[in-house]
């Protein structure tokens, strides 16, 4: 199935905190726990956030029994406020619900059934555009990859932080599936693991080779030249190309930047924030201490009892360490400030 799908009047989800252990599909009925499911990362990715978003508020909207349309559009504007905060960083969430309220208020929906049909209609629209998106943006992406490249990859960017097919990693399984000979250093991603978790869940269904490395010993094998280059996601793109992405990125690039190896963020270009000028202005979510705190070896807790933690979940990498992004458009090269701007408008 795909990461997120509606049916039968809710939202069905993959489980993505007991991967890979487990497969478990989470099924709600109330937007609530759509936006609990957001907070809770049983979705993640910022585009599955983004469609986890637009059937949440197209549940909100079924979920109420009113027949008075500016009622329900009231309603709706409520479920997007506690949609909206379930994760801040993420620019897909936001942006998505924005289309989804556009079309809600449009003037030639009569009643509120109107509405209900419509906003169903729009994010199901939108959960099949972010597949060809992805595809397209894989193709855009898999041209920068050559026949026996070792590629590093960050995080998790594929079908399980997409709707379907993925950005970082759906490029690295485009080269793949066009017959190129590669091999991915999978970053494990701490505290939540993402890398070993996920993309290595993933890795391993595709029969894509790898190697699951500490995110420590990164900057060692750039240093000694076995990286052809750096594939990550992005959860939001100021206008000047600076990149939020999972805490740990910064680090890579920087390191990718003193050892020559090409370092390129794929996202689509609604992840691209043309209102925020400069990454410093990207909120950046804290999540709770427990996740770095709870980390064990071999059944043992690895931390003293009674310390304090701090746990950002994202970090800002400056553009001038970014030298591309990949994007459904073209892959966007600097100066970021016009280039990226003429991608967003189609230009």
């Amino acid at each position: 199935m795909r990461t997120i799908e509606w049916e039968s009047g809710a939202v069905k989800m993959i489980d993505q905190r007991v991967l890979p252990g487990r497969f478990e599909i989470a099924v709600y009925r109330d937007y609530r726990d759509v936006a609990r499911a957001i907070a809770e990362m049983v979705i993640r990715g910022a585009p599955a956030i983004g469609a986890a978003a637009a059937f949440g508020l197209a549940l909100a909207a079924q979920q109420t029994t009113t027949h008075d349309r500016l009622t329900l559009l009231r309603e709706l504007e409520e479920a997007a406020a506690v949609l909206r905060a379930a994760r801040p960083t993420a620019v897909n969430l936001g942006w998505a619900l924005g289309r989804l309220l556009r079309v809600a208020v449009a003037e030639d929906l009569d009643s509120a059934d109107d509405v209900r049909e419509a906003l169903l209609r729009e994010a199901q629209r939108l959960a099949d555009e972010d597949v060809e998106i992805n595809k397209r943006m894989a193709k855009n992406g898999a041209a920068l990859i050559s026949d026996g490249d070792t590629l590093l990859h960050h995080c998790n960017t594929g079908a399980l932080a997409t709707v379907d097919y993925g950005t970082a990693l759906g490029v690295i399984r485009m080269a793949h599936e066009q017959g190129k000979r590669i091999h991915v250093l999978v970053d494990e991603t701490r505290p939540r693991l993402q890398g070993a978790r996920l993309t290595a869940w993933e890795l391993k269904q595709l029969g894509l080779p790898f190697d699951l490395i500490a995110d420590n010993a990164a900057g060692h094998f750039m240093r000694t030249g076995q990286v052809n280059a750096v594939f990550v996601g992005a959860d939001r793109i100021a206008a000047n190309g600076d990149v939020a992405n999972k805490i740990g990125t910064y680090k890579l690039a920087v390191v990718a930047k003193e050892n020559g190896v090409p370092f390129y963020s794929v996202a689509p270009t609604s992840t691209v924030d043309l209102s925020l000028a400069i990454g410093d202005l990207i909120p950046i979510e804290e999540r709770n201490g427990r996740e770095v705190l709870g980390l064990e070896f071999e059944g043992e807790s690895v931390v003293p009892e009674g310390i304090t933690a701090r746990n950002p979940a994202f970090d800002v990498t400056p553009h001038r360490y970014v030298t591309a992004i990949v994007t459904e458009k073209s892959v966007v090269y600097p100066p970021f400030v016009r280039n990226l701007e003429r991608a967003v408008n189609g230009e």
